[in-house]
């Protein structure tokens, strides 16, 4: 019996040291970019570190972890390459992220952060400080400076989630998705001053999928811009302002051009922007098109431009005078849009005249300016108005 038991107990061990065995070889490698020489003391420059730790988390056959522990970590220009071994990296970031002060560094790089060819990344939360306020004081001053890098860069990613991640002071471009497809952003934050040149909050193109949640942009461009190639792109509870509104464009600098399509934007405030909801076309010959674009439940406060399609957008009268849009835009719906205009004409849409916008449709829409209704302007503009439209519509 003794035997019996002991034998027993003999295999209970071997299994459970089986399963304790199993249960370590599951577990994903997690790779603290400290750990290959990364300094968080926001000087030293750590890039080669976080290259080493991406190149092991890239390089496994496994699911991987990058971790960021709390710090600054300052960071030159660096490229994330793929294809990666697994299709499963979180990069979980508890400290800040610091770009060079000097924006002669990396302000020809194109990005600073800049991943490539990877499917299946994951990055949550943390600070990516850009440092661009002395390129913009470059910029705004009028003289020669590099046009910026763009803070964090996608381009030909699929599979992509970032959350709870906050961009601050970028050179240009906060976030850009390039060639993507499948990407979901929440709970994003992007914060640089008003008066910031070209620091667009979030910008898409060529990119199918693409879900922008639960997010605020403070910027002195657009909080979201949408640039051709866009298809079923979803936008949710997002707060603008200040900044230049969500915009649809600028669309048609190219004759040969993909278009933009199914695209929702819901649950949006704009606070001092510019503009609010905006589609913008160059005022020249292209084959590009705008169409499927749902504007629902959209307040404004105090907004310039609540409602916009400019078709002629020309900037500098270089390029373009004398010649009209051929982005053909139909098929736009905006529905329960609320709110105060900063101008008079708070619906306009100056549409092309050689390819007038069609089936545009205003379904409860009260905007008014100094307490009065406000007033709207149509030019090259065919569609139809239901329920309460205020300002009464010129369609």
């Amino acid at each position: 019996m003794d035997n019996k038991m002991c034998y027993f107990h003999f295999l209970i061990s071997i299994l459970l040291l089986s399963i304790f065995n199993t249960s370590s070889l599951a577990a994903p490698p997690s790779y603290n970019v400290v750990s290959f020489g990364a300094k968080p003391d926001g000087r030293t420059d750590s890039t080669k570190a976080f290259l080493s730790a991406w190149a092991n988390a890239c390089g496994s056959p496994r699911a991987a972890t990058i971790y960021v522990p709390p710090g600054r970590f300052f960071l030159r220009n660096v490229a994330f390459q793929g294809p990666c071994k697994n299709n499963r990296i979180t990069i979980r970031i508890d400290g800040t992220l610091v770009a060079p002060s000097d924006y002669r560094v990396i302000g020809n790089a194109g990005n600073w952060l800049f991943f490539q060819h990877v499917d299946g990344v994951t990055l949550n939360s943390g600070i990516l400080d850009g440092q661009g306020t002395a390129l913009w004081a470059c910029k705004n001053s009028g003289k020669n400076c590099p046009s910026g890098a763009t803070s964090m860069g996608f381009s030909n990613c699929n599979n992509i989630a970032i959350n709870g991640l906050t961009s601050l002071n970028s050179q240009m471009y906060h976030v850009v998705f390039n060639g993507c497809n499948n990407v979901k952003l929440k709970g994003v934050k992007v914060l640089a001053s008003g008066n910031s040149p070209n620091t667009d909050g979030i910008h898409v193109q060529l990119s199918s999928g693409v879900t922008i949640l639960n997010t605020r942009i403070s910027t002195g461009d657009d909080c979201v811009s949408i640039g051709p190639g866009t298809s079923n792109l979803w936008i949710e509870n997002v707060a603008c302002g200040p900044g230049h509104g969500i915009s649809i464009g600028g669309l048609g600098k190219d004759l040969n051009e993909a278009g933009v399509q199914n695209v929702t934007v819901k649950t949006v405030t704009f606070t001092g922007t510019q503009n609010g909801l905006r589609i913008k076309s160059w005022g020249r010959p292209s084959n590009g098109f705008a169409r499927n674009i749902l504007f629902q439940n959209a307040i404004m406060k105090n907004v310039q431009n609540p409602i916009i399609i400019d078709q002629n957008y020309c900037p500098d009268n270089i390029g373009c005078p004398g010649q009209v849009s051929g982005v053909k835009i139909s098929d736009v719906t905006y529905q329960d849009v609320h709110g105060t205009s900063a101008t008079e004409v708070a619906v306009n849409f100056d549409c092309s005249s050689k390819y007038p916008c069609s089936r545009i449709r205003l379904e409860d829409v009260k905007l008014t300016y100094k307490n009065q209704p406000a007033a709207a302007s149509c030019s090259h503009a065919d569609g139809s108005a239901s329920g309460l439209v205020q300002p009464k519509g010129c369609l």
